[in-house]
């Protein structure tokens, strides 16, 4: 299912788990994310909650595709904190996701392999308690009509389902349709049909 370009697989809501190593803790937070400034909010509020933290190291992917992405290692060795993190996120094929992990080092140094297994297994751990669902990439369609046509747009929509965000009923009636990507065309030709109906562009 996830091969479709207009879909793509995300978390429900917010998900925590805890990963201990040789005495260091890491604790590990995964979020659904719609923007930039949501993360840099979320990391804010995770480094002041947790201010005595030796590291809060993230990845996440943004867009449907995951286009928008970065790893941050927040002063861990390079590549052993962020990366794995992203290595996680693409493996499981999620993308508006933020997880990030707060490490409580605990004395005994881990290595180079061990902190890369180790942040590696904390995001695999909080993927795992995650629950994952699909979202489509959906496009808005806006169409005036004549109250006249009524019948035939609400055929239109009986067959294609799409979400109604809004509509308006009136002499001249409007309506803000919302469809996956793929089948927008469709619905489009199929509504251009019904006499005195214009989609506004």
């Amino acid at each position: 299912m996830a091969e479709l370009k207009d879909s793509y697989l995300t978390i429900a809501e917010p998900a925590e788990a805890i990963y201990k190593e040789r005495s260091s803790k890491f604790l590990t937070y995964a979020y659904p994310v719609e923007s930039e400034e949501e993360i840099k909010e979320l990391l804010d509020a995770l480094r002041k909650e947790y201010y005595d933290a030796t590291h809060h190291c993230y990845a996440y992917r943004l867009g449907p595709q995951g286009e928008t992405y970065r790893a941050n290692d927040d002063g861990e060795p390079s590549g052993t904190a962020g990366k794995p993190i992203l290595g996680q996120l693409l493996s499981a094929n999620l993308t508006n996701c933020l997880v990030v992990v707060v490490r409580y080092f605990g004395g005994t140094k881990l290595g180079v392999s061990g902190l890369i297994q180790a942040y590696k297994e904390s995001t695999a751990d909080v993927i795992a308690v995650s629950k994952i669902i699909e979202k489509t990439v959906d496009c808005i369609i806006k169409i005036n009509f004549d109250y006249i046509s009524m019948n035939g747009v609400m055929r239109v929509i009986k067959e294609m389902n799409p979400r109604i965000d809004e509509q308006v009923f009136d002499n001249l009636c409007s309506m803000t349709l919302r469809i996956r990507e793929s089948e927008a065309e469709q619905l489009k030709a199929k509504l251009l049909k019904v006499e005195y109906l214009t989609i506004e562009e």
